[in-house]
């Protein structure tokens, strides 16, 4: 069975949508699932479809950035369509993982992306060292730290954990560290 998955960024982009749901149709898709969503925004749609494909279905999307956000998200997506015996068919890049050169030009193009990803963050390291060595860099002050004498009056006033954390925008975990840290210190 061939599933398919369309997405736009915005309400705007209607006629967007309604060309992805024609293009997925006419290439077969019996099954399909659309949503408009922003690249950052939960994605409901795209789970569902992962859960509905079976072994030996495909899942069809029109272009590749309408799948995943990210190279990691590329790998995550990918892991769980083989897991389940699922190819994939990318349409504007004639791309099928149910052949073997496709599944060789999604390695490939996962391969190269974390190649650059591990460049960049080489340069980045060097350019912190660098900026480290200037006194130019001191890095993030960390925000939960800045808030302990927050985290203290709240909980001798008989603030949850939970409750500080919330009221704070820090993690529990960080509540605790805090707290932890006032005990053994």
């Amino acid at each position: 069975m061939l599933v398919g998955y369309a997405r736009v960024s915005t309400a705007d982009q209607e006629a967007g949508l309604e060309a992805q749901e024609r293009d997925l149709r006419a290439t077969g898709c019996t099954k399909l699932f659309s949503e408009k969503s922003s690249s950052v925004a939960q994605r409901d749609q795209l789970p569902a479809a992962l859960d509905f494909a079976r072994e030996g279905d495909c899942l069809v999307v029109t272009k590749l950035d309408r799948l995943c956000r990210s190279v990691a998200d590329l790998v995550s997506i990918m892991d769980t369509l083989r897991t389940k015996g699922v190819a994939l068919r990318i349409l504007s890049m004639s791309l099928d993982t149910a052949t073997p050169t496709g599944k060789l030009m999604v390695n490939l193009l996962g391969s190269i992306a974390e190649f650059e990803r591990e460049l960049m963050l080489e340069r980045q390291r060097e350019g912190i060292e660098k900026a480290k060595a200037a006194g130019k860099y001191r890095g993030r002050a960390p925000t939960a730290r800045r808030m302990a004498p927050q985290v203290r009056e709240m909980r001798a006033d008989g603030a949850r954990a939970c409750e500080i954390a919330s009221r704070l925008h820090i993690s529990r975990s960080s509540v605790y560290r805090i707290l932890s840290e006032a005990e053994a210190g």
